[in-house]
């Protein structure tokens, strides 16, 4: 009897699958080797616009460039100082392109595209470019031949970060156990690895020199108006750093000493202002005198007794034309008026009237307050572009992430820079009629010793300086990060201020033609030392903008 057959039917999920095919098809080859091709493409084009940035916008991190030749540092520098050229005339041509703009309203429509052609072919984008690529390419020739024509002995390299120990454990060492002196700054691993290039490749002087000479050259390519203020900030800013490194390296530390650096230099520039008012550039003279509020005659009166002890009676009449004289203060007027054109002329106490400096009202108490308010209406739209416009050029991703925030800070940060200078104009108002209601008051007084000291202190130049030092103590109602930076402002026009005084006395001496050039040669010494050895004692400001320009070498 045959087997009985075996039950071969498969559930439907046991039964076989199809084999794929031996290949693939040719559609999906293709689509293949297109995506490939794609993101090939996609790579090159980002690596491209990675390039293309490089030339504009140097990334954070950049390692130092080996050199081994004195023919690649000239070609490393060329490269540097063509680079630096171009941003620099880019800069200097749209900013002159925005400046002529603003000007159409008072030009002829015919003579519109000559102003644009002007401003960005014109001599000042030529003088920019040159200056700053000259700089670039003699710094990095001079700082990276000088290691190859005058090689460094090694030396030992700063502790690496990634240096192991074996008894790390038991040689460490708290940070309050180590001396201030020697402790040393927390920097990122690009900083540390160019300290590292630095240590071993160069020397402190290197950077000194390459500034130095690099400096005095480039400046040269500038207008002379121009050289002072450039020269003047380099200065500053080198001795910003030098003082900083200085001070964190023997742990000295002056509370508030940015404000006390502000007030000493606005004692210089107020006791200019009324006594040597050419020794401060015009416009900002100018300046000073559209935020003090007062008549200009008045002001030229307070120079004209400072330095000759009479006025011009004319000053008085310019007053008495204004519509907003009160009768009162006409009448104290035409009275010191009489007595200056009597025969002799007598013309008083040291110092205006009263009613010549505020003429529209009577009461010297009735002055700030009104002209607090004044000041900050017209500074709030100065600083509102101060801080509002480098928010959005250097600040866009944070205010594209958070821009209510961003904008709060900018509000505030305008309203603090409006009411200081506010303060200062108001401060500065009231120790002004307050002086000069003091010297009125002991005059009349019974004849003593303190009093005629007292009386000739407040009757001479030197107070104005002591008003204008009381008046800059408003810088607390700035921000404290930027107290610093105001301090940097004013230090240049105060230093040029009390060098112009002291020269016309005899103390100093003529620098003739090569001042600017040998101001900057020392400036930028300093400035370009601190940036190779310790950059973190310069302002950030400055630093990334030596390292947009310069890079690591």
């Amino acid at each position: 009897m045959p087997p009985a057959k075996e039950n071969t039917t498969l559930a439907p999920d046991e039964r076989p699958r199809p084999r794929p095919p031996s290949r693939v098809p040719s559609y999906l080859r293709h689509r293949a080797v297109a995506s490939f091709e794609n993101l090939v493409a996609l790579a090159n084009h980002q690596e491209r616009l990675r390039e293309a940035r490089k030339i504009l916008w140097r990334d954070r991190g950049e390692s130092a460039v080996e050199l081994e030749g004195i023919w690649e540092c000239f070609e490393h520098a060329g490269r540097g100082g063509v680079r630096a050229g171009a941003i620099a005339f880019t800069i200097r041509a749209s900013l002159n392109v925005v400046l002529a703009t603003l000007r159409f309203g008072k030009v002829p429509k015919e003579m519109r595209f000559a102003l644009i052609r002007h401003a960005i072919f014109g001599k000042d984008s030529f003088r920019s470019a040159a200056m700053l690529g000259s700089f670039v390419t003699l710094y990095k020739a001079i700082l990276n031949a000088l290691p190859i024509l005058l090689p460094v002995p090694p030396t030992k390299p700063p502790p690496s970060p990634f240096d192991d120990s074996e008894d790390e454990e038991s040689n460490s060492a708290t940070s309050l156990q180590i001396p201030i002196s020697e402790r040393q700054p927390r920097l990122s691993l690009s900083a540390q690895a160019h300290q590292q290039w630095v240590h071993k490749k160069t020397r402190r002087w290197h950077a000194v020199m390459a500034g130095a000479i690099a400096g005095a050259v480039a400046v040269m390519f500038e207008k002379r108006s121009r050289r002072v203020t450039i020269a003047q900030q380099m200065f500053v800013r080198g001795l910003q750093g030098s003082y900083t490194a200085f001070t964190s390296k023997r742990g000295i530390h002056f509370p508030h000493g940015d404000v006390l650096l502000f007030c000493l230099c606005c004692a210089q520039i107020v006791y200019a202002l009324f006594s040597r008012p050419e020794t401060l550039p015009r416009s900002y003279t100018t300046w000073l005198v559209t935020a003090a509020g007062a008549p200009v005659s008045a002001i030229q009166m307070v120079r004209d007794i400072n330095r000759t002890g009479t006025f011009d009676f004319r000053d008085l009449d310019k007053v008495l034309e204004r519509e907003d004289v009160i009768p009162v203060n006409r009448t104290a007027i035409l009275a010191r008026k009489a007595l200056a054109i009597s025969i002799p002329p007598d013309f008083g106490p040291p110092y205006p009237p009263c009613g010549a400096v505020h003429p529209w009202v009577e009461s010297c108490m009735a002055v700030p307050l009104p002209r607090l308010w004044t000041v900050f209406k017209w500074a709030f739209p100065i600083y509102g572009a101060l801080h509002f416009i480098p928010m959005m050029l250097f600040k866009h991703r944070a205010f594209l992430l958070n821009p209510l925030r961003m904008l709060g800070r900018a509000g505030w940060g305008t309203i603090r820079s409006s009411a200081f200078l506010a303060t200062f104009v108001a401060v500065y108002q009231s120790f002004f009629c307050f002086k000069h209601n003091m010297h009125a008051i002991l005059s009349s007084q019974k004849k003593t010793k303190i009093r005629q000291v007292i009386l000739g202190f407040l009757g001479s130049k030197y107070c104005y300086a002591l008003g204008g030092f009381f008046g800059a103590l408003s810088l607390f109602v700035e921000e404290k990060r930027r107290r610093g930076e105001l301090a940097m402002y004013v230090l240049p026009k105060g230093l040029e201020s009390a060098w112009l005084t002291a020269r016309g006395r005899g103390w100093v001496f003529r620098t003739g033609e090569f001042g600017e050039m040998i101001l900057t040669a020392i400036g930028m010494g300093m400035v370009m030392s601190i940036y190779q050895n310790e950059p973190h004692h310069l302002s950030s400001l400055v630093r990334r903008i030596l390292y947009q320009f310069i890079g690591p070498n």
